[in-house]
């Protein structure tokens, strides 16, 4: 099953010059290496920060867009790593092993299966 390694961290405190941030962002260098040896890499990728977005939304037929993010918000969306894992377990340990998940956070979320019946709510 995929799963999809959401990161957010706080960019002052990423690329503030704390060692220990340093450090976080040299091992990110690699870290799609140590996935793909594990056999968990699908893909990954890193996103600028949010001010350099378009949030678009469409409505009554009508597209509006504003610049950046639609919520101000102090950690931000910094990447996304997809990976393959056999369930929530695997997929939370090899999570756990992303060097920004030391200075921020990330969530894992299973990846939508559109071959199997929507969800009901």
């Amino acid at each position: 099953m995929r799963y999809a390694c959401l990161i957010y961290y706080h960019p002052k405190t990423l690329f503030g010059g704390d060692p220990d941030a340093n450090q976080a962002l040299s091992e990110c260098q690699h870290h799609d290496e140590v996935l793909r040896e594990s056999g968990h890499f699908v893909a990954a990728e890193a996103l600028v920060f949010p001010e350099e977005a378009i949030t678009v939304r469409v409505r009554d037929g009508k597209v509006s867009t504003i610049d950046g993010p639609f919520m101000e918000t102090k950690e931000v969306l910094g990447g996304i790593v997809v990976i393959d894992a056999s369930d929530m377990n695997e997929a939370v340990r090899v999570a756990s092993g992303h060097p920004l998940a030391r200075i921020g956070s990330v969530e894992v979320r299973p990846v939508v299966d559109f071959s199997q019946p929507r969800p009901e709510l």
